[in-house]
């Protein structure tokens, strides 16, 4: 199957499902793409014990695609660009210190809580898996995915200090969390013969070379739309910085996303933005990366609800991934506890901010494409299903209910 075909199927079953669910079911765009792919993979599936045509078909469509590689080295560069133009940035500066806490600190401390918790229950059902392979998961499962919840937040109108603070600390943390799974990762690969000091040179190269690369590309594109006054190439500058900047992030072994973080936040500040655009442009611009974010959300949110055919139904495996949910979300709670503690005196937090972040730390398709690229020995199999347990489960029972949540703490009326 061509890379044309695949990507024409998935954008008609993507606007197909989108149209379904605002026409039918109503519900937060993420949540219902999710819910209806599989929904329709289910009954193709039940189709199949008499015709497997459509079942063969869509079985193709998935193992024709690299999931891995679509998500993070193209769709997630894409996405953290378009959410950082969009954020405010001066609240993300007021609220700097604590984001940077939780997407780092909060992230470190969540891999080795859940890496642990997750040896200890998988012990308990009597799998051998190496402790290393657990922090794999414990790091492939910590950085959280935003999207389905922040229309849910925009809709109950959640305080800005509360909105910024779980946005903000997904744009850095999904970052922070890839070089966290890749260091683990050469780790694991080399039976765990890597120096302290190379461990931390690995993780200071990824994160500050990532984000002092893309600040530079930012401003460099800042310069550019500066010097003419074209809406249309200047939009177009802003895509080949995405495009030209990942490409050149994977040669320098930077991360990616956080350059384009970096960017996004720099190219989408007021002073930037006033100084080098006309209003047509921002209007363009804005709209332009709008639409991208919502088309690969889509497709990405029915790439995840496809990716039930790769699993191995195996009864212990899914066991032991509704077993891990609760475990994780323990996990998240303590490792954000000693950050808003340490902040609540200086900041303004929303009463229950660490129960609210704690449910609104959806996982997504991140932690499905990190599971992904996990070899057999590293039980690939179980973490992968376990994996998509957690992503379900938060994605569909957290983000419908996180709203309630955020109604009850803080006054605001669906």
């Amino acid at each position: 199957m061509s890379y044309f075909a695949i990507a024409s199927i998935l954008v008609v079953l993507s606007a197909l499902f989108g149209y379904i669910n605002v026409r039918f079911i109503k519900l937060p765009s993420a949540i219902g793409l999710m819910v209806v792919t599989i929904v329709f993979t289910l009954i193709v599936l039940g189709i199949s014990f008499f015709d497997d045509t459509f079942l063969q078909i869509e079985k193709e469509l998935i193992t024709s695609i690299d999931f891995k590689t679509v998500v993070l080295d193209i769709m997630l560069s894409f996405l953290l660009f378009a959410g950082a133009l969009h954020t405010d940035f001066k609240a993300l500066k007021a609220n700097g210190k604590p984001i940077i806490a939780f997407a780092t600190i909060g992230t470190i401390t969540s891999v080795f809580i859940s890496g642990t918790l997750t040896y200890f229950l998988l012990q308990a059902f009597g799998f051998d898996v190496a402790f290393i392979y657990c922090l794999l998961f414990g790091a492939l499962i910590s950085p959280t995915d935003p999207i389905a919840v922040l229309g849910i937040m925009k809709k109950v109108g959640a305080p800005k200090n509360l909105e910024i603070k779980i946005v903000g600390e997904s744009l850095f943390n999904d970052g922070v969390g890839v070089v966290l799974f890749l260091t683990i990762f050469k780790i694991a690969q080399k039976g765990g013969e890597i120096s302290a000091l190379g461990i931390g040179q690995l993780f200071l190269v990824e994160v500050v070379g990532g984000l002092g690369l893309g600040l530079l590309l930012g401003w460099i594109a800042y310069k550019l739309i500066k010097t003419i006054d074209d809406h249309d190439t200047e939009v177009i500058l802003t895509l080949a910085l995405v495009m030209g900047g990942t490409v050149l992030c994977q040669y320098l072994h930077v991360s990616a996303p956080l350059a384009m973080v970096a960017a996004g936040l720099l190219i989408g500040t007021d002073k930037v933005r006033h100084a080098s655009m006309s209003e047509t442009t921002e209007n363009y611009l804005d709209k332009f990366w709008e639409i991208i974010d919502v088309l690969l959300n889509a497709v990405l949110f029915v790439l995840i609800g496809m990716e039930i055919l790769v699993l191995t139904f195996d009864v212990d495996y899914i066991l032991a991934g509704v077993i891990v949910i609760p475990l994780l979300l323990m996990a998240r709670y303590l490792s954000l506890l000693a950050p808003i503690k340490f902040y609540a005196k200086r900041l303004e937090f929303v009463p229950k901010t660490n129960l609210i972040m704690t449910w609104g730390g959806l996982r997504g398709g991140i932690s499905i494409a990190l599971a992904l690229s996990l070899t057999a020995a590293m039980q690939r199999d179980l973490f992968l299903v376990m994996t998509y347990l957690v992503v379900v489960f938060s994605i569909i029972v957290q983000g419908l209910s996180v709203g309630k949540l955020i109604q009850k703490y803080t006054g605001k009326n669906l």
